[in-house]
């Protein structure tokens, strides 16, 4: 399974969770156990925590995938475009030299 695909079933199971959790405060509000003003409190204060879960859950990832492509000795995108220039730059170069002869 790839990466992708858990991040899909992750979102996916999150928004699973999300409605279960509203479910579940919907019921307290109704059985009287909180009022309408603590169950939207309690629906914010998760969704900010589970908010704040997934920006942690993405920067882990993100450090981790930087990690291994510096591993695997891959090119970043700054270096290919240093390259792409230099190569623009030799082209130039190398077309001008032709040209006085």
């Amino acid at each position: 399974m790839g990466v992708f695909d858990m991040a899909k079933k992750a979102l996916l199971a999150g928004l699973g969770v999300q409605e279960s959790v509203k479910n579940f405060v919907d019921d307290l509000v109704k059985k009287g156990e909180l009022n309408d003003a603590e169950g939207a409190k309690l629906i914010k204060d998760w969704m900010n925590k589970a908010e704040e879960s997934a920006k942690d859950l993405e920067q882990k990832v993100n450090e981790r995938v930087n990690k291994t492509l510096g591993l695997m000795n891959l090119p970043s995108r700054d270096d290919i475009t240093r390259l792409e220039k230099q190569i623009e730059n030799l082209s130039k170069l190398l077309k001008e030299t032709a040209m006085r002869k």
